[in-house]
């Protein structure tokens, strides 16, 4: 009976897991409280919002957790393992770049063609000019500029990191991860303080829609990316990762790098162009 039993092959046949029900469940709620938040449909939508999220945090904590014990212990990550979930990353990877491929679709597609005639709509809303009358854009050589450099630098050191792990440098993983985290929460809150002195909201004109959904977006994934890095750190002061095995990293590293290409096509787009057509205007 045991031979019957015995693997023989180089992939993970899951156990049956309880996460895709209970995320999926979780995630139904939290975007039927999120909605109805929204609307003011009811007043207890915040509280039925705030437990779908718990609920949706909770599934993240417990599958991250049995897939780390997967490959930290059950040694269930073998090769051929390991090139599916590289797959799997590009491809989550190239869906996220066709989100922002949406917002900068949004943003050109007005900000292009602001007078066209044949777009009433759109010439009421910019005034026949981009940006539209009114609207005092950033300095991109200031704040912009600086979040640029911080988060360029975070690139160098999350690179540290993962060569560091390559060479079984446990030191180097540690504090270049450290320096990498510290200056990914340094953006944010550059970011935050930039936000609190724009002189136009989100609701009301089209360029502020299309400047925060873009670079609000962006301020998501580089928190989200942050937390990943820091469960990396968590992992690696544990002792988690090797030389030859350290995909959670790995792909910690490549999410990161995901995230400073996509600011600089933001900074040069949004914060360069779109200055410099407000001065063109003479704005």
């Amino acid at each position: 009976m045991a031979e019957a039993h015995t693997k023989h092959h180089d992939y993970h046949l899951v156990d049956p897991s309880p996460w895709p029900f209970v995320g999926s469940l979780s995630a139904f709620i939290m975007a039927v409280g999120a909605v109805s938040w929204l609307h003011h449909l009811y007043a207890a939508a915040p509280l039925v919002f705030g437990l779908g999220t718990l609920g949706v945090l909770y599934t993240f904590i417990g599958w991250w957790r049995d897939v780390i014990r997967e490959a930290e212990h059950g040694g269930f990550h073998t090769r051929v393992v390991q090139i599916s979930h590289r797959y799997g990353m590009i491809l989550f990877i190239a869906s996220e770049v066709m989100f922002f491929v949406a917002w900068f679709w949004a943003y050109f597609n007005t900000a292009l063609f602001p007078g066209d005639a044949h777009e009433i709509a759109r010439v009421a809303a910019t005034g026949g000019v981009w940006p539209p009358k009114g609207i005092e854009t950033f300095d991109p050589w200031h704040l912009p500029l600086l979040n640029t450099l911080i988060l360029l630098t975070s690139g160098t050191t999350v690179t540290w990191a993962h060569h560091a792990l390559l060479e079984n440098d446990r030191q180097g993983v540690k504090w270049g991860l450290i320096l990498t985290v510290c200056l990914g929460l340094i953006f944010t809150c550059v970011q935050a303080f930039e936000y609190s002195h724009a002189t136009f909201g989100f609701s009301g004109n089209i360029y502020g829609a299309t400047f925060f959904m873009a670079t609000g977006f962006h301020g998501a994934h580089v928190i989200i990316g942050t937390i990943f890095l820091i469960v990396c750190l968590v992992r690696v002061l544990n002792g988690h990762f090797t030389p030859t095995q350290h995909l959670g990293f790995e792909f910690a590293a490549w999410y990161w790098h995901f995230v400073d290409v996509v600011w600089l096509f933001l900074f040069a787009c949004i914060y360069v162009w779109g200055h410099g057509a407000t001065v063109a205007a003479g704005h």
